[in-house]
């Protein structure tokens, strides 16, 4: 009876082991799912973050890119009106010129018209100076 009581004490304690082991195999398992999912779902955070850096980044390109040519254009608009100035002013400089020109023609016309009027009185009074004087 001491060998039957042994013998199925030896059999429990080998069922536990065997029940004990096929729990820590699960268990195993159980964990090495657990790592297996975390890993999955910090290689699809980090392509996640990678995609969005790219996004932003691209984003952030396109907004360099149109404020650059925004820069261009007012550049070329600031150009483009400092040469209408200078143009108009040029023009208005031209115009300005010619007036005078026609100015002083005008004026010494009628300076050459007033000389000649004078020489004309003087030249009378002295032909009516000698008539009377040789009177």
């Amino acid at each position: 009876m001491k060998k039957l009581l042994l013998s199925a004490a030896l059999l429990l304690a080998l069922s536990v082991s065997f029940t004990s082991c096929r729990e820590v195999k699960e268990n195993t398992d159980a964990a090495g799912d657990a790592v297996e999912n975390a890993t999955e779902a910090t290689g699809d955070a980090l392509e996640n973050a990678a995609e969005a850096t790219g996004d932003a980044l691209e984003e952030a390109g396109d907004a360099v890119e149109g404020a650059a040519d925004s820069a261009v254009d007012a550049a070329g608009n600031a150009v483009d009106a400092a040469g209408n100035a200078i143009e108009d002013a040029a023009d208005s400089a031209k115009d300005a010129a010619g007036d005078a020109v026609d100015a002083v023609e005008k004026a010494a016309g009628d300076a050459k018209d007033a000389a000649g009027n004078a020489v004309d009185k003087v030249s009378d009074k002295a032909k009516d100076l000698k008539a009377k004087a040789t009177h």
